[in-house]
């Protein structure tokens, strides 16, 4: 009785494993006019000075590429990202507060990176807060370097916040 008992519990532990698998998984798949509630509402609570939903349908366009990153049905962070001629201009990448440091920021960055370069741009460039420390590491150390600032470019409390401009150059 106790060899079943014990294959019982290896059964019921390897189902937890195989449960806690699955239920990290993040399904990447394009951003629809369906998900805006979702998305605005995760907008809200990642971003001091979030975009408007004029703003967010306004990018429902051919040139850019809106991506959603979900788990099961529930949307847990997004990316919006313009093309330029051979460009890739990231407007905005947004994970749910709940799912941050978990990786979804990551995996939809590069998501969107292999798709830039699938589409043969040159580059993906982007803007991100002085302020923004843990964004500005997790591009650095997916390959961006900085190229530039632009001074006043987003609000703040106190008026207006410089951007760090970053690039990240695909092989030729």
């Amino acid at each position: 009785m106790a060899g079943a008992e014990a294959s019982g519990w290896s059964v019921m532990r390897g189902m937890e494993t195989y449960q806690r698998v699955l239920d990290g998984d993040l399904l990447i798949r394009s951003l629809t006019t369906d998900d805006l509630p979702q998305a605005l509402l995760i907008e809200r609570q990642g971003h001091s000075y979030p975009w408007a939903e004029t703003l967010f349908r306004d990018c429902f366009r051919a040139n850019y590429r809106l991506w959603a990153a979900c788990h099961g049905d529930l949307l847990v962070g997004y990316a919006v990202v313009a093309y330029m001629f051979d460009e890739a201009h990231l407007l905005n990448l947004c994970v749910d507060p709940r799912w941050q440091g978990q990786g979804a920021g990551r995996q939809l960055l590069r998501h969107l990176l292999s798709e830039a370069a699938r589409e043969q741009m040159a580059q993906t460039i982007l803007e991100v807060r002085l302020s923004n420390d843990t964004a500005h590491r997790l591009y650095m150390v997916e390959g961006f370097e900085e190229i530039g600032r632009r001074p006043d470019f987003y609000p703040n409390g106190n008026g207006r916040e410089d951007a760090r401009v970053m690039a990240l150059q695909f092989p030729a």
